[in-house]
């Protein structure tokens, strides 16, 4: 059975798919209002609509801002299709989107090829007012090869869009990110960037600091699109443990019923066998009996238990038969036209199946943006589909299994990855100046208020480190840290106070530390909403409901800082009250107002206590103590900043418990109290030695 580390429900608004008078969707309609803008980064998730609002912001450039010509560039030839012609005045707007056959790169044959680079070249040379004249489709390899051949300068006043822009980066072997930085320090050229993940699959900034600063954000959330869709009501995002080989657990987590993308591990990796057609195979065989397959798409009829044919397509046969199957694919848009897809590498970044309704990777996925590519197969809005899931069939650690290391790691990575999820498909409360007179705004799950220095509104730049804190928390999630929290072996502070700090301090080098604190505040509040279940309101609370009322602050000490002010809108998760019906945040099974929130209250939470609750619950209690003796084992060592928020409670251990935390504790808390008592001793006595 598949757990469930977050389950999000949606209200099926329909918003996200309704249409403006220009033809435009609520995504399409936000992006074209900042049109006027030289350098757009357009984030939104798969099926939101961006390649039409590329075509929208194109047209307008090209006919009303003295753009020349529109350069669009995607990852692969088979996503030039996105921008095939599109009869846009249809539904409103002003002129229709056309690509001449000569200026479609994305055909058959080498990316640098000469025939395609001289394409190219003649159409940076062509000189026409015709509008249908002035797009060209190529790819990301397309465009590098052909940009060696041009001077820079010949890229004036020229619109250059990048599809699946996550594949740049500021590496300085990256060759598609080196190439943007020569056009937007030597050019006039616009640039529209485009991607539907919101992560690197690696460490590396995709943008130099300075180019980032020059871009016009567009962001539409997986929430939003989610959100706003007609049948689709429901996400899950969870993981399956397997012991031995994956095969063992394939019939546990496969139905055959739903809708189904299988992505087995990459060849290289441990949980591969190193077969990869066998597996194809043995999945085959867990599914029922192979009847025969289609000569002409290369599909396989499957007969499982009770009689139904299944239709199964293999995309990891890579002889004469892949290219049948991927041309059926593409025409395949009946809900009978396909059950069961088999990948490798395929059926990720722009494959489209709307009638999606689960995707199975197996094994650990090092790339959270290769995730959100995934998850983004199932979230397809489609008649009869009301709920999308994601599993992660991964290996349980075994304390005998030699590799428990490399176990350990990857069913926490795993996790880890969900809960940075959980932080863009669930309804966030959106961050928000301090409110200085007027109205609350309400709208969506709510809002958290800012305060700044003196209580004044925050910087603008605290503002858009907020706005932009998915890369904040997708930092802090990937740091060593995290592990410890997410099986209760450290102290929450540890996490929401210097390890936050940190990573915030190293994303946005550019704030002071007051300005740190205003970030750190604000994202401390988002994800203790998050981890505690969002917000209750009374009629919403278990009868047997405990309350806390903070402490009166004992004389000569300062008063604990005022959390963000939380705005409960019409949406806010836990309830649905008027906005003046008292709120309740849930810390450690009790419930406190919102309204007596302050930082030390929201600093307490373990941001990822729900990832914790639930790993206790679906492992036994040897793989639990598995786990937490090889993250021991792995911890990063005391810090300072770990032992100033870790001296006040072992201060308070020791009243409490007339005696000094224990290294041989069961209890993993109590022996991070005393390992930091033992290097408090051994500062002490170092820098008694030094004064000598």
């Amino acid at each position: 059975m598949t757990t469930d580390l977050i389950r999000v429900e949606y209200a099926q608004n329909g918003k996200s798919k309704k249409t403006n008078e220009l033809g435009m969707r609520e995504m399409q309609a936000r992006a074209y209002e900042a049109r006027g803008q030289q350098y757009l980064l357009l984030k939104a998730p798969p099926a939101s609509g961006k390649s039409r609002a590329l075509m929208f912001l194109s047209l307008d450039k090209l006919i009303n801002q003295g753009i020349r010509k529109a350069i669009v560039a995607v990852p692969e030839t088979s996503i030039g299709a996105s921008f095939d012609n599109t009869p846009l005045s249809e539904h409103g707007f002003y002129a229709d989107w056309v690509v001449r056959p000569e200026h479609n790169l994305c055909t058959p044959g080498s990316e640098g090829s000469d025939g395609k680079i001289d394409a190219f070249r003649r159409f940076m040379h062509r000189d026409s007012t015709d509008i249908a004249d002035c797009v060209l489709i190529c790819t990301h390899a397309t465009l590098r090869f052909a940009f060696e051949k041009l001077a820079t300068s010949e890229f004036d006043d020229t619109l250059l869009a990048i599809d699946e822009f996550h594949h740049a980066s500021a590496d300085r072997d990256n060759r598609l990110g080196n190439l943007l930085d020569r056009l937007m320090k030597h050019s006039s050229a616009h640039v529209v960037a485009m991607t539907g993940s919101y992560f690197r699959g690696d460490t590396v900034p995709i943008l130099l600091p300075e180019d980032e600063e020059k871009f016009s954000r567009i962001t539409y959330t997986y929430y939003e699109q989610l959100n706003g869709y007609e049948h689709l009501r429901s996400l899950g995002i969870g993981y399956h443990f397997y012991t031995g080989r994956y095969m063992s657990a394939i019939k546990k987590v496969l139905d055959p019923d739903k809708k189904t993308i299988i992505h087995i591990p990459n060849v290289n990796s441990r949980e591969s066998t190193k077969d990869k057609f066998t597996e194809v195979d043995q999945i085959v065989d867990a599914l029922g009996t192979v009847e025969k397959t289609e000569p002409d798409t290369g599909i396989l009829l499957v007969r499982v238990e009770g009689g139904k044919r299944l239709r199964v397509a293999n995309l990891v046969d890579d002889t004469v038969e892949r290219p049948k199957v991927m041309a059926y694919l593409r025409k395949a848009d009946g809900y009978d036209d396909i059950d069961i897809i088999i990948a490798l590498g395929m059926a990720k970044e722009g494959f489209d199946w709307p009638w999606c309704e689960h995707v199975l990777t197996i094994g650990y996925r090092n790339s959270m943006t290769e995730v959100v590519q995934i998850i983004g197969r199932a979230t397809r809005d489609a008649p009869g589909k009301s709920h999308a899931q994601f599993t992660n069939l991964i290996a349980q650690p075994d304390a005998e299994d030699e590799d428990v290391k490399f176990a350990v790691n990857n069913m926490l990575k795993a996790i880890t990855v969900s809960l940075l999820m959980e932080q863009v498909m669930a309804p966030n409360f959106n961050f928000r100046p301090r409110d200085l007179g007027g109205e609350a705004v309400v709208d969506g799950p709510g809002s958290i208020e800012i305060n700044g220095i003196g209580g004044n509104k925050p910087s603008p730049q605290v503002q858009q480190a907020l706005d932009n804190s998915s890369d904040i928390l997708a930092a802090f999630i990937q740091q060593p840290e995290a592990a410890a929290a997410i099986t209760g072996t450290n102290d929450p502070e540890v996490m929401t106070q210097a390890v936050l700090t940190r990573v915030i301090q190293e994303r946005c080098p550019q704030l002071s530390s007051e300005e740190v604190e205003n970030v750190r505040m604000g994202i401390a509040t988002q994800m203790a909403l998050s981890a505690s279940g969002g917000l209750f309101t009374e009629d919403t609370l278990p009868k047997d409901a405990e309350f806390i009322t903070p402490e009166p602050t004992p004389e000569g000490e300062d008063e604990p800082p005022a959390a963000p002010r939380i705005i409960p809108g019409k949406e806010s998760p836990g309830g649905t009250g008027s906005g003046e019906d008292k709120r309740f945040l849930q810390l450690a099974g009790k419930f406190v107002n919102i309204e007596d929130l302050n930082m030390d209250l929201i600093d307490r939470i373990n941001p990822f206590q729900g990832a914790y609750e639930i790993l206790s619950k679906s492992v036994n209690a040897g793989v639990l103590k598995t786990i937490q003796d090889e993250i021991r084992g792995n911890r990063v060592e005391m810090t300072e900043e770990e032992a100033t928020i870790l001296w006040p409670k072992i201060k308070r251990f020791v009243k409490e418990q007339g005696r000094n935390p224990s290294e041989s504790s069961p209890d993993p808390v109590e022996k991070r109290y005393a390992e930091c008592l033992l290097w408090l001793k051994k500062q002490k006595r170092q820098r008694t030695e030094q004064a000598v």
